[in-house]
């Protein structure tokens, strides 16, 4: 159950806000500008590559690095394929992993490397492969880790994470925060636009940094439920089974809002794109999800039964101009079902602007369900 009356008390918020996870939205503008600074020094500014990559792979551990490469995949676009390489092992641990190159990857292909934790020998082993194919090598990982040390070897180029004071505290750092997806995330928007496969450029990373410190002052715990759309999305979703529902470019907004909840809220949610998410989700507005699901024995007494979790569809959209669009079908086979549904969709701007809102937004959202619903984050 969500305690609603959390919401609306900033400093018991900031009492069990553990974990800095609205403390990393709300800075999430200033690191955009820390991570740029330290992209700047690193020397990708100065970069002259020769020609585009033919492939960008992208490796790291974690919420974060499959969000940065999954965000980086649709920015991209048809101009090269952007792949994750997903880790395998025995368990979740940093010594535990590997990571393997396909075997066609060679000396036209740029690897990426996104870390928060940086010991990963699997990551090391990597970039040490890709050193032998020839793949061009950059790392985005904390400063003096293991990590930086092997990429710098084999005469890669290391970015150093940009942290925060309140991070170097294990309880506080989480790869799925806010502050740990920008620092990771930043630094290779300003790489792949230097080699010419997205435009990000510093004017541009600027006006993202303003978008976040404007949806920070719009969705910040001071700001109350009534006209704090984070909250009020938070308020929305809880004791729901969310669906998202994605179109446009937000299709990597929603399946990391969906990572975030089940990671730092412990709440389960289902991401799909529009238009497919309506046929792929239909039986969950007509089953047991439904609004309207087990009307039998309405007079019985069910006081000490939990309540029944209900689905509710969010839909999220970027800024669509030509119209074309499935949101209003989206919309009538929610309310056909008696569905509720909740929408968000950016105010105008560039498309790492609109982005940036509906990361920001959601980043709130998960954080005020995360702390309300289990008094700790």
């Amino acid at each position: 159950m969500l305690d609603e009356s959390l919401l609306d008390a900033p400093e018991a918020l900031a009492r069990a806000d553990r974990r800095g996870l609205l403390r990393g939205a709300a800075e999430a503008g200033a690191r955009v500008r820390t991570a740029a600074r330290h992209a700047a020094e690193a020397g990708i500014a100065e970069l002259t590559p020769e020609g585009r990559p033919r492939a960008v792979l992208i490796a790291g551990p974690g919420t974060a690095a499959t969000g940065v490469a999954d965000l980086l995949a649709e920015l991209a676009g048809p101009t090269a394929p952007v792949t994750r390489l997903h880790p395998t092992g025995v368990a979740p641990a940093a010594g535990a992993l590997r990571w393997a190159l396909p075997g066609w990857a060679g000396s036209v292909d740029l690897l990426l490397i996104a870390t928060t934790d940086g010991s990963e020998p699997g990551l090391a082993l990597l970039a040490e492969q890709a050193y032998r194919r020839g793949c061009t090598v950059v790392a985005v990982a904390p400063q003096r880790s293991p990590l930086s040390d092997a990429v710098a070897r084999v005469h890669g180029l290391v970015v150093p994470m940009a942290t925060a004071p309140h991070e170097l505290d294990e309880e506080t750092s989480s790869a799925a925060s806010p502050g740990a997806f920008w620092a990771l995330f930043t630094p290779l928007l300003a790489l792949l636009d230097r080699v010419g496969l997205i435009s990000a450029a510093p004017e541009a990373m600027q006006g993202v940094a303003d978008r976040l410190d404007s949806i920070a002052e719009r969705c910040g715990p001071a700001i109350a439920t009534y006209s704090n759309p984070a909250k009020t999305l938070a308020a929305e979703l809880a004791d729901t089974l969310p669906l998202i529902w994605t179109e446009g470019a937000a299709g990597p907004v929603g399946r990391r809002f969906a990572a975030v909840l089940a990671e730092l809220a412990g709440r389960p949610a289902i991401a799909a794109e529009l238009p497919e998410a309506l046929p792929a989700h239909g039986m969950l507005l007509a089953g047991d999800f439904a609004a309207g699901a087990d009307p039998d024995d309405f007079f019985r007494d069910r006081v000490d039964e939990p309540q029944a979790v209900r689905a509710r569809v969010l839909l999220l959209r970027d800024s669509l101009d030509n119209g074309f669009t499935a949101a209003p079908a989206a919309r009538e086979l929610a309310l056909s079902h008696d569905t509720a549904i909740s929408e968000l969709e950016p105010e105008d701007g560039s498309a790492l602007e609109t982005l940036a809102e509906l990361l920001a937004v959601t980043d709130f959202a998960a954080g005020y369900l995360a702390l309300a619903s289990n008094g700790h984050a």
